[in-house]
């Protein structure tokens, strides 16, 4: 229960970081697209760290001291990694949304098609929350707690831009800093709910840890593929957006190998 409880707690400090991201609303009228797309960047290097370091590599390692065969552990997590991303894939297609990055900027004349897409644009960042709640939960279920305090702080990390955006999008379509503010909050809350699932889970049937591993990070790696980066190179910031991605690749590596 004990592990329950702190996979739990630590998947709720991730998700509620979005919240943190999000206070600048308060103070900032307006982002630049090169900071919105650096800030995607960082993300999307915050999550592959953490799909190799704390997910996959863990994963393997686990495999083979409950297997007792590299090979097999290998084959398990790689299994687990192709159905992570063909559910997310699936969640995406039958969920509407719309891509991280909202076209156009700041209408005065704020038309319905932008409130919807801005909505869509929402639910794309809960979706995109919900294999990192997972993937939290259950790095600690497999008892590595520093393992898991990684990963939970570079999850918290790239939140912290995505509360920016959905604040600010919120913000462009009329929305008052202290709703925009409350709204980009709880985008963050599927987290722990996930993480609490995936905590239990895997605390209960230890089996399932290296095929679940996997799965996380196939989930996370079909968001960076699919969502993340794509959308960081489409407005002419390739460059930016790249050292973005470095950077929070580095962070994020740099956080495991100190804290785990």
């Amino acid at each position: 229960m004990d592990i329950i409880l702190l996979g739990t707690v630590a998947s709720l400090f991730a998700g509620a970081s979005t919240g943190i991201g999000a206070l600048p609303v308060f103070f900032i009228k307006k982002l630049s697209k090169k900071f919105e797309d650096a800030s995607l960047g960082f993300a999307a290097g915050v999550m592959l760290a953490a799909s190799f370091f704390s997910l996959i590599i863990p994963g393997i390692d686990f495999g083979v001291s409950i297997y007792g065969s590299e090979e097999l552990s290998l084959f398990i997590v790689l299994i687990g990694l192709i159905l992570g991303a063909i559910v997310i894939w699936l969640v995406e297609e039958k969920a509407p949304h719309e891509h991280f990055v909202l076209g156009g900027n700041h209408n005065p004349e704020i038309s319905n098609d932008k409130i919807s897409k801005v909505w869509l644009f929402i639910i794309a960042i809960t979706i995109h929350n919900l294999p990192e709640g997972l993937a939290v939960g259950v790095s600690f279920g497999g008892g590595d707690i520093s393992n898991g305090m990684s990963l939970a702080t570079g999850i918290g990390l790239q939140n912290i831009p995505e509360g920016l955006a959905v604040a600010f999008s919120l913000k462009a379509i009329g929305y008052n800093n202290k709703k925009a503010f409350f709204i980009a909050t709880l985008t963050g809350l599927t987290e722990p709910v996930m993480g609490f699932l995936g905590v239990s889970i895997v605390t209960v049937f230890q089996h399932f840890l290296s095929i679940a591993l996997g799965f996380a990070a196939g989930a996370m790696l079909y968001v960076i593929s699919h969502e993340i980066i794509p959308e960081s190179h489409s407005r002419g910031n390739e460059t930016t957006a790249t050292f973005g991605f470095i950077i929070g690749l580095i962070i994020m590596m740099t956080l495991d190998i100190l804290l785990g």
